[in-house]
């Protein structure tokens, strides 16, 4: 069975609403979605870092709550786990992240095992920002030569503080080692200003991948392989619970890609029929995420498991 690897930050999501604390959850779209590929029954391990202290063992509960081997999360002692405080408001929301990493000896995972085939998703701060981008670039780099399928969320915390050029350049090295990118129009209007989806894939992204999916903000899909483009409309609206939507979109693409078999080598040679299946997919499971939860529900993961079993037995 084909495993999943999922490279992501580990935080805890406080959520305010006029002044008062509402919800905490384990945020982030890596981190969500990961979990929903763990409901689904399917090898799934986690690689981050967070603290010995209560919130880190909160977030590791988490995940071993929803089936995922949590052995390559780095506990360190020197500091303290992240918390975002997420102040909701009628004129955006207010992030303020807290939290202490070590001075030094970041992210000292043990690295899991990657054969041909495997899905490794990447994405967030992790895989740009120093110190942590050499060790996840090394890892990275070695599952693309393994070749693994590569699922990059280029996209990052709106809003936050830095200059894009400063990091430009490790995005650009993440797009070289990917199979698929997947990114919502915010995330293209922050790394492309004033691009659209057509002209951020014609002049940045089709050098380096051979597959493109990007989300609208009305939730329409735009898919590129090589030298197509194909437009699906999306047919139900867009939830409020974004982070959600866009956790079980996620899941949804590799589920997608593991019912149909696809391989790193496949992806620059998708039909319009594969992708609309792994859209449809994903679409499937967005809605169903959207909910309190931030994952999918286990009627969902039960199905999705069924469905790769299947596939992968006629294979």
């Amino acid at each position: 069975m084909r495993k999943i690897i999922a490279i992501g930050e580990s935080v805890l999501d406080t959520l305010y609403r006029d002044g008062q604390p509402i919800k905490a959850m384990v945020g982030g779209r890596i981190a969500n979605a990961t979990a929903s590929l763990g409901m689904t029954g399917l090898p799934v391990t986690f690689c981050s870092e967070c603290c010995t202290d209560s919130v880190g063992d909160l977030v590791v509960d988490f995940f071993k709550s929803h089936l995922v081997d949590t052995k390559s999360i780095d506990r360190y002692t020197d500091g303290s786990t992240q918390l975002s405080a997420i102040f909701l408001g009628e004129n955006g929301d207010k992030i303020v992240n807290y939290g202490v990493y070590p001075n030094s000896d970041r992210f000292n995972v043990v690295w899991p095992r990657i054969d041909e085939g495997d899905i490794v998703l990447f994405g967030s701060l992790y895989a740009i920002e120093q110190p942590q981008r050499e060790r996840v670039y090394e890892l990275l780099s070695y599952a693309a030569e393994r070749k693994a399928v590569m699922v990059y969320l280029p996209g990052f915390q709106h809003g936050i503080n830095f200059r894009i050029t400063r990091v430009l350049t490790a995005i650009l090295e993440n797009f070289e080692l990917s199979s698929v990118i997947v990114a919502h129009e915010r995330d293209i209007a922050d790394i492309f200003p004033g691009e659209s989806a057509i002209d951020a894939y014609h002049n940045h992204l089709e050098y380096y991948c051979p597959c493109f999916i990007y989300i609208a903000a009305d939730g329409g899909i735009d898919a590129f392989v090589e030298k197509e483009h194909w437009h699906f409309d999306n047919p139900n609206p867009v939830a409020e619970n974004w982070l959600g939507w866009q956790s079980g979109f996620t899941c949804g693409v590799i589920c997608g890609l593991l019912k149909a078999g696809i391989t790193a080598e496949q992806m620059r040679t998708l039909d319009k029929a594969t992708m609309q299946d792994i859209v449809n997919t994903a679409l499937t499971l967005a809605n169903n995420a959207a909910g309190d939860t931030n994952c999918i529900d286990p009627d969902m993961a039960e199905k999705m498991r069924l469905a790769i079993s299947e596939a992968e037995t006629k294979e």
